[in-house]
């Protein structure tokens, strides 16, 4: 007990299982990734799993229409959130606590469950599945996502900036864009890439919702696993990566833009 004592009295050491957690359930995995993916079958290195990836053009037609998809769900939810979110912000707005929970409550809910439900949904109005359809569960299942960063964003925002520019003359619109606008950008970038990512790596809904007759990046991957080609789904598994990392440095260089900046 003594020397549990000493151990847990050191705030240093409580970092140990999230350090072991991290090992083994993140950098273990990635290292995996990178492995298979400049590994053939042979368990030597090779690119040969790159140069498959660049010489299919089905795999290449997909990555890109999963990018479109994936921008079109952003856009659509970015239209459809920042509007929600800026009401929900107003200091007017008594019961904003409760709409936000009921904005987030269909989170609480397995992703799996509200995709079968749009299915059904789909089906009792008679609507074919389809790329329509995949884009309006895309939106359904991630638009929270996107609504609570920009509301969290915009609720925290000095308001005296606000009344410092009415001050000085800004009209209500004028007020919006040289001002909300721009204080709010961390909040949208924060749900640009909590919608973007999962998006471009998400196979289920598209399963579902088209009847598996589009397939986004995502289903290509798993396929290409369960059929036991490890090698070449970690390649296109670490492109999907690279690809999320670009989207993320980019994002943070925004981010600092902004911040640097300011109110302009």
């Amino acid at each position: 007990m003594g020397k549990l004592s000493v151990l847990l009295s050191k705030k240093g050491n409580w970092v140990i299982p999230y350090l072991v957690f991290l090992l083994i359930f993140v950098l273990t995995p990635l290292a995996l990734i990178v492995f298979y993916a400049f590994t053939g079958s042979d368990g030597r290195f090779t690119l040969v799993n790159f140069v498959k990836f660049m010489q299919h053009p089905e795999a290449i037609n997909t990555f890109i229409y999963s990018i479109g998809i994936a921008v079109i769900t952003t856009f659509v939810c970015l239209v459809l959130a920042y509007p929600a979110a800026y009401i929900l912000s107003q200091r007017a707005f008594n019961t904003s606590k409760t709409m936000v929970v009921l904005f987030i409550l269909p989170m609480w809910v397995n992703i799996l469950v509200r995709t079968l439900a749009t299915v059904a949904l789909f089906d009792f109005l008679s609507v074919p599945l389809g790329q329509t359809a995949l884009i309006f569960g895309m939106v359904y299942n991630f638009l929270p996502f996107m609504i609570y960063p920009i509301y969290n964003t915009l609720q925290k925002m000095d308001h005296n900036l606000i009344e410092a520019a009415q001050d000085l003359g800004a009209n209500p619109f004028q007020v919006f864009v040289k001002t909300v606008f721009p204080l709010s950008m961390p909040g949208i970038m924060s749900g640009i890439m909590m919608v973007f990512m999962p998006t471009i790596s998400t196979f289920a809904i598209a399963e579902l919702l088209t009847m598996n007759n589009i397939k986004l990046f995502g289903t290509t991957i798993q396929e290409n696993i369960n059929n036991g080609m490890w090698n070449y789904g970690a390649a296109l598994s670490l492109i999907m990566l690279i690809l999320i990392g670009i989207t993320i440095l980019l994002s943070n260089d925004d981010d600092n833009m902004t911040n640097e900046g300011g109110v302009v």
